[in-house]
C-alpha cells in the first residue's frame, strides 16, 4: 500500500507538455489514479495467491514482466477461463497464460492488448463476443478484463489508465427515421394487439410480477418510453422485441415462436412503414456524425482504488435489462454478485433503481469483506454514489452489511434529511450503535446524485464525506476492535437481509476498500464522476477547410438515465499538430437522427471565438454548461452531430423563432392546508408556551425527536409516528413551563397550584387554568375573538373541563385525570399537552 503522501499525488491529471494536444497526431490523457496504481491484488485470506500450483519457471527477466506477472498474468489464470487453452500444453495461440516461462507469457500478451487504451484490447473485444467467457453475462467478462489488462498498465502507461483521442471514422448525418409523438399508431398496431394480451403478465407496472422494461404498461405513454429502445425502425428484424421471441424463445404465445416474432416483426415494419424518413437540412453547417458508442470510452479513467476488494457498477442492465444479477467487478476473488428482487429496476447509464425490494449476496461470498477487512485491522471504507427517492425515509438501510434489523456489521443508512453510519466493534453495540451522523440542521442528505464515502480507522473513529467534502462531526464513540465481527452475515444493498428496512432511491455505483480513503482520494473520485461515459469527437474540419480529420469538437457524453443525454464540456481540439486562430464560432446546436433536438440546446446562443492558444488538457474550453437531450433509439442507434449558426467562414441564416407557448394543464385538486415541519413545530410550540426552545431538556427532546416529526407540509405524507412524536414533544414543553414557578405564574394567573386536585380544579377555579391554554394556544378567548379556521372556545374547553358522556360520567380530560388520581402539577401537564400538541398547532 502506498503512503499517504504518495496517494495524495494521485488525484490530478497530468500536465500534457508542449504547446497544446495538437502536437500529437493522437491525444493521451494520462489520467494518474488508483484505478491503474495497482500493484497487486489484495491477497486472499490465508496468505498464497489462491490455492493454485506455485511458479517454478524462469523468473521475470524485469520490472515490466514482473508487473505483468502480478497482475495481469495471475487474473486470467487464476480467475478467468483463459488459461484453460492458451498455454503450453493446449498450445492455443496467444500463449499469454502459458505457465512455464512468465517472460515468453508477457512477449504473446503484447499481441492482444492495448496498454494505452485497455478497453480497446482484442482480448476485451473477444469475451465481449462471447469467446469463452466465464459468466453469462458478457459486460462482467468485459468489465473484468478490461481492469485485469489497466491494472497491468499502470506503470507501464506512466502510473495511470490513459485515454487516447483517436480520429473516428468519417460519415456524414443520415436520413433517419425518428418516433413520432404521437401515440395512436403504436397504440394501434403494436400495444394493443400484441404487448398487451402477451407481455403485461410481466411488463407493466400493475402486475403481480411487474418486470422492467413496462411496454405493456396500461398507461401508452409509459409503455412507448418504454419500448422505443427496443424497436429498430429502419430494421424491423433487428428489434429486441423480435430477436427476443426468434432466437431466444422468450414468452412466445400460440405454440410457436417463429409466428409470434413474425407477427411482431410484421407489426413493427407496419407501424416503421408510416414513419417518413427524417433527413439533415443542406442549408445547415453541420459536423459528421457519431454514435454514442463510436466515442472513445472516458468512464472511471482515474478512480483511486488502490485497495478496493469490491466494486458494483451495475453495467448489466445496459446491455440486457433481462439479467437479475448485479456482479461485483472488482477483480478480488471471490465476487459477491448481488441477487436482484423484482422490485429492483436497472437505471439506464448504469445503476439500479430500488423501490422496497433489495440486492443481496450470499453469505459465502459476501465473507470476503469479513476477511479482508479483519487482515487490514479493521480500517475500511464504503463508497456509494446514490440518488435517494426522497427525505422522508427513516432508518432505511442503502448499503448494509448484516443478518437482519438487530445485528449487522456496518450499514450506511438514511433517516431523513441525514446519513447514518453504524458499526458494530467493542465500543458500540451487536447492532452498531450508537450511530454517527451528519448534523441534522445542516440537511446534507437531499433527493439528488450524491457521492458519500462512509470510512473507519480505529484511531480517528468513523467520518462521512459527501459529495468530497466531510461533513460529519467527530466520533464521539473511542474506536474499538472489530474482532467480533461476524462472517455468517450477508452484503444488501437497498434493505436488510430480512426485508424490514427497505430504501428508495438510485444506487449508481459502491466500492469498498479495505483501507481509509484520505480526503484527497474521496476528491479524486467524486471528481471522476460516476456512469458510462464516452468522448465525442465531431469533426468539423470540412467546414474548416483544414486537413482532413484535424479539427474537432470534443463533448463529453453519457446517458444520463433511461430516458435522456448529458452532453457537458465542450472542447476545440485539433490533432494533427495544427494551431488555427481567430475562427468564429456561433449557436452551436446538436442533432439528433437527422434534426436539431427540440429541447436542451444549451449551446444556441454560444459566440466565441476558437482560438488554439487557449488549449488545456482538453483543448479550448467552449462551455461549462451542460445540456440534457431525449434519448430516441438508444445509445447505440442515436446519431448525433452538430450545427453552427456561424463556423469559419460558413454561416446559415436561421430564422427568428417564434416564442413557445404553453397551455396550462389543470392538475387535480390538492389540499388547502398542511402540515408544520419539525422546525416549525419546535418554534411554534416554543412560542405559544413561552419555553426557551434552547432550554436544555426542551432542545434535547426535540433532537431526539426531530427525525420523527414530519419533514414536509403535505398532509397526505402525516404519519401516527408524527404524532406520537409530536405529543412527546408537547409533553416536555408544558412539563417545563409548569415546573417553573415564576413562568406559570405569568401564564395562569389566579390558578392555586399548591391546592389539591379537587380544589384546584374546582368548577370555580378550572377556568382560571384552561382560559389560558385555548387563549394562548388556539387564539380563541371566552369572550374575545372567535378565529374561524380554529374550533370555536366552548367546543374546546366543553372537551377539556366540562363534558359528561351519557351515563354522567365524567368524559372531559381534568375529570378524568382527577378520577385517575393524578396530583395537580401532574393534571395541568396533562390538560397543557393535549391542547398544544393537536391540530391546533399542527395544522397550517
Amino acid at each position: 500500500m502506498k503512503n499517504a503522501t504518495e496517494n495524495a499525488m494521485q488525484g490530478t491529471l497530468r500536465s500534457l507538455k508542449g504547446a497544446s494536444l495538437a502536437a500529437f497526431a493522437s491525444v493521451v490523457l494520462a489520467a494518474c489514479g488508483g484505478g491503474a496504481e495497482t500493484v497487486d491484488n489484495p491477497a486472499p485470506p490465508g496468505g498464497g495467491t489462491g490455492g493454485g500450483p506455485i511458479y517454478s519457471g524462469p523468473v521475470a527477466r524485469d520490472s515490466d514482466v514482473q508487473r505483468f506477472q502480478n497482475t495481469f498474468w495471475t487474473d486470467v489464470r487464476e480467475q478467468g477461463s483463459c488459461g484453460d487453452c492458451h498455454n503450453e500444453t493446449t498450445a492455443q495461440p496467444p500463449l499469454f497464460v502459458r505457465f512455464d516461462d512468465v517472460n515468453l507469457a508477457y512477449d504473446e500478451a503484447l499481441t492482444v492488448v492495448d496498454l494505452t487504451q485497455p478497453a480497446q484490447s482484442r482480448l476485451v473485444e473477444k469475451v465481449g463476443q462471447g469467446h469463452n467467457c466465464w459468466s453469462a453475462d458478457l459486460s462482467v467478462c468485459t468489465s473484468l478484463m478490461t481492469r485485469w489488462v489497466s491494472n497491468w498498465a499502470g506503470d507501464v502507461a506512466g502510473g495511470g489508465r490513459t485515454i487516447s483521442l483517436t480520429p473516428p471514422i468519417v460519415k456524414d448525418p443520415g436520413a433517419s427515421k425518428n418516433f413520432p409523438s404521437d401515440t395512436s399508431s403504436f397504440a394501434t398496431l403494436i400495444h394493443q394487439p400484441i404487448l398487451v394480451p402477451y407481455c403485461a403478465e410481466c411488463h407493466s407496472s400493475e402486475s403481480e410480477d411487474p418486470r422492467q422494461p413496462y411496454f405493456a404498461d396500461p398507461d401508452i405513454a409509459s409503455a412507448y418510453d418504454a419500448v422505443r429502445p427496443r424497436i429498430d425502425l429502419d430494421d424491423p428484424a433487428a428489434s429486441r422485441l423480435v430477436e427476443r421471441l426468434r432466437f431466444e424463445f422468450h414468452n412466445c404465445w400460440g405454440g410457436s415462436c417463429d409466428n409470434s416474432a413474425n407477427t411482431m416483426e410484421s407489426a413493427i415494419a407496419q407501424f416503421a412503414g408510416g414513419i417518413p424518413e427524417t433527413s439533415v437540412d443542406p442549408a445547415l453547417v453541420f459536423s459528421k456524425a457519431l454514435t454514442l458508442v463510436d466515442g472513445t470510452i472516458a468512464s472511471g479513467g482515474n478512480r483511486f482504488e488502490n485497495d478496493q476488494i469490491a466494486l458494483w457498477e451495475f453495467k448489466s442492465g445496459s446491455e440486457d435489462p433481462n439479467i437479475r444479477v448485479a456482479a461485483d467487478t472488482s477483480g478480488v476473488a471471490p465476487a459477491i454478485d448481488l441477487n436482484l428482487s423484482p422490485e429492483v429496476e436497472w437505471f439506464g447509464g448504469w445503476g439500479i433503481t430500488l423501490n422496497g425490494g433489495k440486492a443481496q449476496g450470499s453469505t459465502t461470498t459476501s465473507r470476503k469483506l469479513f476477511d479482508f477487512i479483519q487482515q487490514s485491522n479493521g480500517l475500511f471504507s464504503i463508497e456509494a454514489w446514490v440518488i435517494p427517492a426522497n427525505v422522508t425515509q427513516e432508518m432505511a438501510r442503502i448499503v448494509s452489511y448484516s443478518a437482519g434489523p438487530d445485528a449487522r456489521n456496518f450499514s450506511l443508512q438514511q433517516t431523513l434529511y441525514d446519513y447514518d453510519f453504524r458499526l458494530r466493534h467493542t465500543e458500540t453495540g451487536l447492532n452498531g450503535d450508537p450511530a454517527l451522523s451528519t448534523p441534522s440542521a445542516d440537511e446534507i442528505l437531499q433527493a439528488t446524485l450524491q457521492h458519500v464515502v462512509a470510512t473507519y480507522d480505529p484511531l480517528e473513529g468513523r467520518r462521512i464525506y459527501v459529495n468530497g467534502e466531510l461533513v460529519s462531526n467527530v466520533d464521539q464513540v473511542a474506536g474499538g476492535s472489530i474482532a467480533d465481527w461476524q462472517d455468517t452475515f450477508a452484503f444488501v444493498l437497498g434493505n436488510e437481509a430480512s426485508g424490514d428496512a427497505p430504501w428508495e432511491g438510485t444506487i449508481r455505483l459502491v466500492a469498498i476498500h479495505n483501507a481509509v480513503l484520505t480526503q484527497e482520494q474521496i476528491q479524486q473520485n467524486f471528481d471522476v464522476g460516476v456512469g458510462e461515459k464516452f468522448f465525442l469527437l465531431f469533426d468539423i474540419s470540412e467546414i474548416l477547410a483544414a486537413a482532413p480529420q484535424s479539427s474537432y469538437i470534443l463533448f463529453e457524453v453519457q446517458q444520463f438515465d433511461s430516458y435522456a443525454y448529458l452532453f457537458e464540456k465542450p472542447h476545440f481540439i485539433t490533432l494533427d499538430g495544427s494551431a488555427p486562430t481567430g475562427i468564429p464560432l456561433q449557436g452551436m446546436r446538436i442533432g439528433v437522427n437527422g434534426a436539431e433536438a427540440p429541447v436542451g440546446q444549451t449551446y444556441a446562443t454560444l459566440n466565441t471565438m476558437l482560438d488554439a492558444t487557449q488549449f488545456v488538457e482538453l483543448g479550448q474550453p467552449l462551455s461549462t454548461l451542460g445540456a440534457v437531450l431525449p434519448l430516441e433509439r438508444g445509445p447505440a442507434e442515436d446519431e448525433f452531430f452538430l450545427t453552427f449558426d456561424v463556423l469559419g467562414g460558413e454561416s446559415y441564416a436561421r430564422a427568428d423563432t417564434p416564442p413557445l407557448v404553453i397551455s396550462p394543464t389543470d392538475l387535480d385538486p390538492v389540499s388547502e392546508i398542511g402540515v408544520r415541519t419539525f422546525d416549525e413545530i419546535n418554534a411554534t410550540f416554543a412560542a405559544v408556551t413561552g419555553v426557551d426552545p434552547n432550554q436544555m431538556d426542551v432542545d434535547m427532546t426535540y433532537q431526539e425527536l426531530r427525525q420523527s416529526l414530519p419533514a414536509v407540509e403535505d398532509i397526505n405524507t402525516f404519519l401516527s409516528s408524527h404524532q406520537v412524536a409530536l405529543a412527546q414533544l408537547a409533553i416536555e414543553y408544558c412539563n417545563v413551563l409548569i415546573n417553573d414557578t415564576t413562568a406559570r405564574a405569568a401564564y395562569f394567573p389566579g390558578f392555586n397550584f399548591g391546592a389539591a386536585p379537587a380544589t384546584a380544579f374546582s368548577a370555580a377555579n378550572r377556568a382560571a387554568f384552561v382560559d389560558p391554554l385555548i387563549a394562548n394556544m388556539v387564539g380563541n378567548s371566552r369572550n374575545g375573538t372567535q378565529l374561524a379556521s380554529q374550533p370555536a372556545f366552548s367546543v374546546i374547553y366543553d372537551e377539556l373541563a366540562v363534558a359528561t358522556d351519557d351515563s354522567n360520567r365524567p368524559d372531559n380530560l381534568v375529570d378524568r385525570l382527577i378520577a385517575g388520581g393524578s396530583d395537580t402539577e401532574s393534571i395541568a401537564k396533562g390538560v397543557c399537552a393535549a391542547t398544544l400538541g393537536n391540530a391546533t398547532t399542527l395544522i397550517q
